[in-house]
């Protein structure tokens, strides 16, 4: 019995040992750019890359533990189930050696760790052998060689562990349950640990450096988990227009074209404020504006709406928080039934506010109370230059954190001392926050309205008005500029469907000293327009946005603004409105039919720039 379960650990353990393995070789074989990491930074690589080496050690290990679990029951031939045992190992073994051999050569090239991308070579194999130096062949196959004969090595030692023969069926019976306890163990290997978010390539981001996160990833778990994405031709996903027709109609909707001048109306003090930028969850315009017994929900969001610069018609891009965050940080439509986000290899390359305020000499840090890998948000914020990243496994707060993190009373309290620390260092910054509490399940500290949703939205109210509150009595207020702006709406009331422009109509509000007088805004616009409007009022190129609008500029493109949902899209401007369903490929409202070739188009280019990149 205790070879069985001996056998079952052997292989997890050998597993996560030889691919940790692949992370020295890795570094040592770019010692030029490992060179600054020092002793520190390879320790780092290896304990952060253990999260993925154990996801693919978990699954490794799911065909050893079912034979085992059957051996306790029925007697497995020994010279059999071994020779099968070794065949399967033999596979495991070569198909590592051949991505890591692979992988290693590649980097060099591409820049990221490997993923499916591989497979659009590979449809044509004598074009990619054609490409290939003989000798760089010859010694990727010797590492490949190498590697598998090693990882072959040891599991033939651990085969030496194996017991394929029944026991009693008491002894089964214990044994069963035993076994079933030790495949929820490797569960939770494969699933990335208990917390929300699942294994993915972002768990192991931990340094604004992507060498090194890219040197903590595991390139098995990064090939196989992106092997999906090749069955996508993002170009066709939406084929309204010819491509010469799409790109000549995009061409009066983008932001940085060429008739883009400098904003016209100044609205900051400043063109050097400090920012920060808090991303509010869930909270709808709908909610926002909602009384109870003639008390306002959020009567912090409407004190502040009248103590800064409102903008009445916002909208955000989509439903889901990675996809408005992507919208916000980095200007790029939310898509349908995708996320750019969990896309790393592609994601990487978009443009984005952390990036372009660094070339000015920002300081950039983020920060959330629960886990920024849920999402694959950690990877995207790293790789569009986000300098440090805060978030749950960083704060020790004296208090149990909720389902989803640290609530927002403590978050808020946190970063506003943060925020004037930061003020305190002299450098300029862009300090983002994203609030969770007003998130579902809606457990708060907090007992103000019967209805959960309303509760939980008023608790979040509260603790950033008591954020903002901080902030104002502070020297740091002087310079500073705040967006207060909601990563997506919510459907509230109940009877508000998922693809009407209301569902997605949410709040901004720029408030601070840099603000030089309260207004509104009555411009049409949605998240992706924020990056421009920003970068504007503080001469910074926007010129890497294709499609934020500068709000301000002296004639700005046409303006609308533009949401998708789970498939399908909506555009809303001051005359009207179009929802178009691609399920039924009909259109559902049209208070302005001009709009539905605006919703196609953005909706066909976003596509067609994501199949591109």
């Amino acid at each position: 019995m205790i070879r069985k379960f001996g056998f079952v650990v052997a292989v997890f353990v050998v597993t996560v040992l030889v691919m940790a393995l692949q992370k020295p070789v890795f570094l040592a074989w770019y010692a030029a750019e490992a060179a600054g990491a020092g002793f520190v930074g390879w320790l780092e690589v290896l304990w952060h890359g253990l999260s993925l080496d154990m996801t693919v050690a978990g699954y490794v290990t799911v065909v050893p533990l079912l034979v085992m679990l059957v051996s306790l029951w029925v007697s497995l031939p020994a010279r059999l189930w071994r020779r099968l045992l070794t065949l399967y190992f033999v596979l495991v073994s070569v198909l590592t050696a051949v991505i890591f051999a692979v992988d290693v050569a590649l980097y060099e090239h591409w820049g990221f760790r490997l993923d499916a991308t591989i497979l659009i070579y590979l449809a044509d194999p004598k074009e990619a052998m054609a490409s290939v130096d003989f000798w760089l062949g010859v010694r990727q196959t010797l590492l490949a060689g190498v590697y598998a004969a090693l990882m072959i090595v040891l599991y033939r030692r651990v085969l030496h562990l194996y017991d394929g023969e029944r026991v009693g069926w008491r002894a089964a019976t214990v044994g069963s349950v035993a076994m079933l306890l030790l495949a929820g163990f490797d569960f939770l290997a494969i699933r990335g640990g208990t917390g929300a978010s699942t294994a993915n390539v972002s768990k192991v981001y931990f340094s604004s450096t992507m060498f090194l996160n890219h040197a903590a990833t595991n390139p098995v778990f990064s090939f196989l988990s992106s092997l999906g994405e090749q069955n996508v031709d993002y170009t066709s996903e939406y084929p309204f227009y010819e491509e010469t027709e799409r790109a000549s109609r995009f061409e009066s909707l983008r932001g940085n074209g060429p008739d883009v001048a400098g904003p016209a109306r100044r609205v900051l003090t400043t063109t050097r404020p400090n920012v920060v930028l808090v991303i509010l969850e869930s909270f709808a315009r709908t909610i926002m504006d909602e009384k109870v017994d003639g008390e306002w929900v959020m009567p912090n969001m409407q004190r502040l709406k009248r103590e800064g610069i409102w903008f009445e018609n916002f909208f955000a891009n989509s439903y889901r928080t990675d996809r408005g965050e992507v919208a916000l940080l980095s200007g790029f439509p939310a898509q349908t039934r995708m996320s750019i986000m969990k896309l790393p290899g592609k994601s990487h390359s978009l443009p984005s506010l952390a990036r372009s305020l660094d070339s000015v000499g920002y300081s950039t840090s983020f920060s959330y109370g629960g886990d920024l890998n849920f999402t694959d948000q950690a990877s995207y914020m790293y790789a569009t230059g986000w300098q440090e990243l805060i978030w749950q496994k960083d704060l020790h707060f004296d208090a149990r954190p909720s389902d989803w993190g640290y609530d927002d009373s403590l978050m808020c309290a946190w970063f506003a001392d943060r925020v004037i620390s930061l003020d305190a260092q002299g450098r300029p910054f862009l300090a983002g926050l994203l609030t969770l509490s007003s998130h579902k399940p809606f457990d708060v500290p907090y007992s103000k309205f019967e209805d959960p949703v309303l509760n939980a939205m008023a608790f979040s109210d509260d603790c950033v008005g008591r954020m903002l509150d901080r902030l104002k009595a502070s020297a740091a207020w002087r310079n500073l500029l705040v967006i207060l702006v909601a990563d997506h709406g919510y459907p509230y009331p109940r009877t508000l469907t998922y693809n009407e422009p209301l569902r997605h109509r949410i709040p901004m509000i720029w408030t601070g000293g840099a603000v030089c007088a309260p207004g509104v805004v009555e411009t049409y616009a949605s998240q992706i327009d924020l990056a421009a409007t920003l970068l504007g009022q503080m001469d910074v190129s926007h010129a890497s946005f294709d499609y934020s609008k500068d709000l301000f500029a002296p004639a700005p493109p046409r303006k609308f603004a533009y949401y998708t949902f789970n498939d399908g899209f909506g555009v809303v401007d001051s005359l009207g409105t179009v929802v178009w369903d691609a399920t039924s490929d009909r259109v559902v409202t049209s208070t302005n039919p001009e709009l539905l070739d605006v919703g196609r188009t953005m909706l066909q280019t976003t596509y067609t720039d994501i199949g591109r990149r």
